[in-house]
């Protein structure tokens, strides 16, 4: 009998911490606002809003636009942790997708593009959430300027986080020389994977499913 009882308490504290990992979702969106790519957030847009229609009552979701200096919080355009109940969710993704609105109707195009502070602000938010899967989006063509001064050629900690690239326009140089193109690629993702990382390009924005997949 004492053996029975001392059975049953393992196999109750065993269920009970058999899994500790946390199954929420937080996504950190990247919106590059240089040159002619701030025309063309009308298609970032359609991305966000599927995530609206995607992430679930204790997920997460950030959008922050890529400029001069990324790696700042002014950059935010907006944040939230998605309540747990439903209601309260829908109204908070009905306010995230009008701030958006907003933005995209009044951005101004940057000078400069500091795609490695955006991905470090990214890691940075992401880990304090403290979700399971963590996914940065980029919209951008992926070419960085910096401002001079500006220092980020250190290696970036991505342990635990997918980094998607979406969109990624070809220049007009990458037209006449398509290495350049496929070299700045796969300098990314050399970049990413360095810092434990896992990469992904995402061109069509017809399977936007694709983002999210493990």
């Amino acid at each position: 009998m004492r053996y029975l009882a001392l059975l049953v308490l393992s196999l109750t504290l065993l269920s009970g911490c058999t899994d500790s990992t946390s199954h929420s979702r937080a996504v950190y969106m990247l919106l590059d606002t240089s040159g002619t790519y701030s025309t063309e957030l009308g298609k970032a847009q359609a991305i966000i809003n599927y995530l609206l229609g995607t992430l679930s009552p204790g997920d997460s979701l950030a959008v922050a636009r890529i400029d001069t200096g990324s790696f700042s919080e002014k950059d935010i355009i907006h944040k939230v942790n998605f309540d747990g109940r439903p209601s309260v969710s829908n109204e908070q993704k009905r306010a995230f997708r009008l701030t958006i609105d907003k933005f995209v109707k009044s951005v101004k195009p940057s000078s400069y593009t500091d795609i490695s502070g955006g991905i470090l602000q990214a890691v940075e938010w992401l880990n304090e959430t403290g979700a399971g899967q963590k996914t940065i989006l980029i919209y951008s063509d992926m070419e960085e300027e910096l401002k001079k001064g500006y220092v980020r050629d250190f290696p970036i900690q991505l342990s635990g986080i997918k980094v998607v690239a979406l969109n990624v326009t070809k220049l007009r140089k990458d037209i006449v020389d398509p290495r350049k193109y496929m070299n700045r690629i796969d300098a990314w993702k050399k970049k990413v994977e360095a810092g434990g990382g896992q990469w992904k390009v995402v061109n069509d924005l017809d399977r936007l499913e694709r983002i999210l997949e493990e």
